[in-house]
């Protein structure tokens, strides 16, 4: 399942984050790494982007990113 799957409320456990060089690295700069829970916050009202907490702070990322990001839910 990827992040972009995810439901709102719902936390996950990232297992791969993938993309091209360029958004791999981004993304992990963000600190969207292996290992790392992410909380699916809310949807922007057409859906796109996603607000995530993670590492005691918040993100928005858009859903073509997130689909590059693969979790597994966990129940938190």
């Amino acid at each position: 399942m990827t992040l972009r799957d995810l439901g709102v409320g719902k936390s996950g456990r990232v297992l791969t984050v993938g993309g091209g060089k360029a958004l791999r690295r981004r993304l992990l700069d963000m600190g969207i790494t292996p290992r790392t829970v992410v909380c699916v916050k809310k949807l922007a009202p057409l859906g796109d982007p996603m607000e995530l907490q993670l590492r005691g702070y918040v993100l928005s990322l858009r859903l073509e990113d997130a689909g590059q990001i693969t979790v597994e839910e966990i129940g938190v």
